[in-house]
């Protein structure tokens, strides 16, 4: 598969013809999402959060940053007279830990390690990576399933090893090395699944979540 992003940047006469054909690529990219897997996602978490359970979130780089949106705009988006709060930790946002167990350990332990600590049978982990081959989200994915939880992969390119092993997954399907509009649509998905979240807490008697 063609990378996208240079054809399009190769293609364009100026800037804004550019950047008009990347927002239209990501556009594409969004409307061939798999909409009844990003439902199913809502559901889960709506479900596992009613009865307590934590939503542990990883990734590297770009990703990272997603994940740590994605805990921020879950822990914050149930409101007060809900009756219930959505119970959701980055991994990769303590940058202590991070470097220590990269340092002292190896960095393909740095989630794991800390999920020995803190994931519970029935807790969820969604694992963010264009790739799909992180060694390190891998490894968390499999140690979710060893310890009981559930799993998410948000991948892109082909869906990496990732995608073979996740529960549930959200694929941006796109040719390796285009992180740009994964990382766009990773952090898209976010946005449409906490404001569902919360909306449907506020209105619940509609939605199917």
């Amino acid at each position: 598969m063609k990378n996208r992003v240079e054809e399009i940047f190769q293609n364009a006469a100026s800037a804004e013809q550019y950047f008009r054909g990347y927002c239209q690529y990501v556009g594409e990219l969004l409307s061939n999402l798999d909409f009844p897997a990003i439902a199913k996602v809502a559901q889960l978490i709506l479900e596992k959060s009613k009865s307590g359970q934590t939503v542990f979130l990883v990734g590297n780089g770009g990703s990272a940053a997603t994940a740590s949106h994605f805990a921020t705009d879950l822990a914050l988006c149930a409101p007060p007279e809900a009756g219930i709060c959505f119970r959701a930790i980055s991994l990769a946002d303590s940058s202590p830990i991070i470097t220590a167990l990269a340092n002292d350990i190896e960095y393909k332990e740095v989630f794991t390690r800390q999920m020995r600590n803190l994931f519970r049978e029935g807790d969820v982990l969604i694992a963010i990576s264009g790739s799909g081959n992180s060694p390190n989200v891998v490894a968390a994915a499999r140690l979710a399933k060893e310890l009981g939880g559930m799993t998410v992969g948000l991948v892109g390119f082909d869906g990496g090893e990732l995608a073979k092993i996740s529960d549930h997954v959200i694929h941006v399907v796109t040719s390796k090395g285009e992180y740009g509009p994964v990382e766009d649509i990773h952090l898209a998905l976010d946005h449409m699944i906490t404001s569902y979240l919360r909306m449907k807490l506020e209105s619940p008697q509609t939605g199917e979540a």
